[in-house]
């Protein structure tokens, strides 16, 4: 059995038995790893990463941080079946969704290696070339902006333990600020592995990146102003980290990724068949089965027009017959378990209470899972219809985390732009229509409630990317219910770990010293 130690202050430590957490193969139930946090010294971490870590992060370029993540990305390529293997066994994937999140990871580090190459021989950043701020020609203002002083705490989400890890360490240590990850307990494993490989491979300085597997215990509470803390996670954990003292007392920074109910709306000009809707149709069925169902940007709400509501329920019925589920190593599987027992009471607690909010199962996989264990978290693709959406309440408000979507009607376009509105903010949302009247209204009507938007249409319906894919070069976060926050971007993500100032002076001295 694997013990997972936290690295923390140059050595991989083990917490005292006593605080002892099991993590468990969802296919089967069988203990897989142990961990614990109990009696670590995290004050001490936090201190090692500011006065060890960050002054050394500080020191190099851009361009040499960039090639250190580039390293990170080629040693964790290198051991892609390894961290594969460990991700269907601890965290129940098939290899296809194992790929995607140990894909995601070393493809995003290879992305912010690149750009710190762009960046090149600089230690900060400069914005334009300022403007003069008084008569004199002389007096000149720019705004500079270089890495806080502190550590970035990552806490991350069971479902991408190595996507999760890669895409906020990226950028933070990109920006040359430290890093302290914690994973979430029930999938630690591989995020684990991770930071084992990039240790043995001497990559990084001292103090630039540590490993906390378990518990938090007392880690937030060592933050302070020059700090940053990012979060994915719950809406309601997301409250309260905003509301801890750190954040309030000492404003350390914080930015927050959480639960959304992401919504695709069909337009009123897609017909039954074209390759609009069977892009629509193969978007939805992956959306609602990849990772089963356990993405942030997974689709939850579907709105569609009513006389074409039964002919996309039998669509997507079909497809979702094709995804059999069950034991990621058997022939035939294509989606696996849930990652926990606790996911999956959380799937039977959340469709029951949309039943009783007035929504129905209109289809579910009938098969039993192949090679399926009774201690397993085996849950099938389901499809509900709520044919009242107006007069719902839950289907706006409660995230079923699982392989599940829910089929609405609207009538006009106006209305399905204010359903989901009533979702309150998401990471992602689809639209699917060739008429440019409602491709406009669409975007200027679910901007506003999206962190991202992606819009299907006959021309790019062999050519897009899948809905829940986050690519580095694009924001990722989302209004409201999202949590409010904003990840990758491309560089635009460095500026979470950047303090902007002002700097007013001599414009040639200026321009010298800062090299616009």
């Amino acid at each position: 059995m694997q013990e997972l130690k936290s690295y923390l202050m140059g050595s991989f430590q083990s917490g005292e038995a006593e605080g002892t957490q099991e993590l468990f193969d969802p296919s089967t139930g069988e203990v897989v790893a142990t961990t614990s946090t109990q009696g670590l010294d995290l004050a001490g971490a936090v201190a090692f990463a500011r006065e060890k870590g960050g002054p050394a992060l500080r020191a190099m370029t851009f361009a040499e941080r960039g090639a250190m993540l580039k390293a990170m990305s080629k040693v964790l390529y290198e051991k892609r079946d390894e961290l594969l293997a460990i991700s269907a066994r601890n965290a129940g994937t098939t290899r296809s969704d194992g790929k995607y999140d140990v894909d995601g990871a070393t493809g995003t580090l290879a992305y912010y290696a690149s750009l710190g190459k762009k960046l090149g021989d600089r230690r900060y950043l400069v914005e334009g070339e300022g403007e003069q701020l008084t008569r004199s020609a002389r007096f000149w203002g720019v705004h500079v902006k270089q890495p806080i002083r502190g550590v970035a705490v990552h806490i991350n989400a069971f479902n991408f333990p190595a996507w999760g890890f890669a895409e906020k360490a990226a950028v933070a240590l990109l920006a040359g600020v430290p890093v302290i990850t914690k994973p979430a307990t029930d999938t630690a494993w591989l995020t684990y592995e991770c930071i084992r490989l990039i240790v043995e491979a001497n990559i990084l300085p001292e103090g630039a990146l540590q490993l906390l597997c378990g518990e938090p215990g007392d880690l937030l509470s060592h933050l302070g102003p020059q700090d940053a803390l990012a979060f994915t996670g719950s809406a309601r954990t997301g409250a309260l980290l905003r509301g801890g003292e750190a954040v309030v007392h000492r404003s350390t920074r914080v930015n927050v990724e959480a639960d959304s109910l992401n919504a695709a709306v069909v337009g009123p000009d897609i017909e039954v068949g074209s390759p609009t809707w069977q892009m629509l149709v193969r978007d939805m069925a992956k959306e609602i089965t990849q990772k089963t169902g356990q993405k942030c940007t997974a689709t939850r709400r579907i709105f569609v027009p009513s006389d074409k509501l039964d002919a996309l329920k039998d669509a997507l019925a079909e497809e979702l017959d094709l995804i059999k589920y069950g034991h990621p190593d058997s022939e035939g599987v294509r989606m696996g378990p849930l990652a926990s027992k606790r996911q999956q009471k959380d799937c039977e607690d959340g469709i029951a209470e949309l039943k009783a909010d007035g929504a129905e199962v209109a289809y579910q996989f009938a098969g039993e899972p192949i090679d399926g264990h009774a201690e397993g978290a085996f849950f099938p693709s389901t499809l509900l219809i709520h044919r009242a959406p107006k007069d719902a309440k839950l289907v706006h408000e409660r995230e079923v985390f699982g392989p599940v979507s829910t089929l609405m009607p609207y009538e006009t376009i106006e209305d399905a732009i204010e359903l989901v509105g009533r979702g309150e903010g998401g990471l992602v949302a689809s639209a699917y229509t060739n008429d440019r009247a409602v491709y406009a209204a669409l975007i200027e009507g679910l901007g506003p409630w999206s962190g991202r938007l992606l819009l299907g249409s006959k021309k790019v319906a062999d050519q897009a990317i899948p809905i829940g894919m986050v690519l580095p070069s694009c924001i990722h976060g989302g209004p409201g219910r999202a949590g409010g926050g904003e990840e990758l971007g491309g560089e635009r993500g460095l500026d979470f770990y950047l303090q902007r100032t002002a700097v007013q002076g001599d414009r040639a001295l200026l321009s010298k010293t800062l090299g616009f």
